[in-house]
């Protein structure tokens, strides 16, 4: 079969030929059609994620854990769980029997490849609590991660959007898609946390955080209270570290200013990912949410894994 091949920690993946997986008792072989190429995949590749090991624990290795497939009886599936070195990114690859879900009818497999990545936009309902009215803030918000976020924000009823990034034109895009207030961060410190103040009219009452690093940190700092005050409470939810793994946090933002820190995966079970899943299925089959794709063959692999001008598309992988 053909497919993406890694040879290396930190190299790019070659199309090339590669032996056929072989089913063993307990597992079934995927005929895969789509697959999402997120940053947490080229992470891995590059043996800089956490769990790297996991996936590229020996090479030659093919890339990327998940994707949509069909089973060999045609049902349209999203699978997980690969058996190394056999990744997502070939025509074929193996998962153990079960490791799947049906894919619901009347979703384009390349649309539901890339439906996960409004999962973490609903983190502000999951970890935060969010209800209708609230303003929310998205640090991070021309990525495309970050424009589901401001899409879902808008779609659960969000009062006020703000939300940040680099790039002017990009902005732009993303007041078109629901925001109300853009802050480019690509400012000094002092400017920045002017801007998040000018920009929270009575307060941000949740924070989807894909950023951390210095955007994070002046935000954290900006909302500590200039005099004596209760502050009210600002819930931030940390999903991604695209701006740097860490950041300091001095102790009077936490004991003065209200914030609230909580993780991704704060609130989320079986239970509620399936109703997570679910609403944005509902949602995606109405034309209500809308995902930004950059389709390529299997065969442009090693151009299209270096691309850097994708600017808020997803890259999805058709073999």
């Amino acid at each position: 079969m053909k497919a993406a091949v890694l040879h290396e920690a930190g190299g790019v993946p070659r199309y090339e030929d590669f032996p056929d997986p072989v089913a063993a008792d307990g597992e079934v072989i995927i005929d895969v059609k789509a697959v999402a190429v997120e940053n947490v995949d080229k992470a891995i590749a590059a043996g800089t994620h956490y769990a790297g090991e996991k996936y590229i624990g020996r090479f030659p290795v093919i890339p990327a854990f998940d994707g949509v497939g069909a089973l060999p009886d045609g049902t349209l599936v999203g699978f997980g769980g690969i058996r190394l070195p056999y990744g997502a990114l070939a025509e074929k690859t193996v998962v153990p029997r079960g490791s799947y879900v049906p894919i619901p009818e009347g979703v384009d497999p390349a649309v539901a490849s890339v439906m996960a990545s409004a999962v973490t936009a609903m983190s502000m309902e999951a970890a935060a609590g969010f209800v209708p009215g609230e303003t929310v803030l998205v640090l991070g918000a021309t990525g495309v991660a970050g424009r589901l976020a401001v899409k879902v924000a808008r779609l659960l009823g969000a009062g006020r959007i703000v939300a940040t990034g680099r790039d002017d034109h990009q902005l732009r895009e993303v007041r078109a898609i629901g925001a109300d207030a853009v802050i480019n961060t690509a400012v000094s410190d002092e400017a920045l946390a002017q801007a998040y103040l000018d920009a929270r009219g009575d307060g941000y009452d949740v924070v989807l955080d894909y950023l951390w690093g210095r955007p994070s940190e002046i935000l954290l700092r900006a909302l500590v209270p200039r005099s004596f005050a209760f502050g009210k409470p600002t819930r931030v939810v940390q999903i991604g570290e695209s701006a740097g793994a860490e950041l300091t946090l001095a102790a009077s933002s936490l004991r003065t200013s209200g914030v609230e820190i909580y993780g991704a995966a704060k609130g989320l079970d079986p239970r509620t990912m399936e109703e997570v899943y679910q609403r944005i299925v509902t949602w995606t089959r109405s034309g209500e949410l809308t995902f930004d794709m950059e389709k390529v063959p299997l065969s442009d692999i090693e151009t299209a894994w270096q691309r850097t001008n994708l600017k808020g598309r997803r890259l999805v992988v058709m073999p």
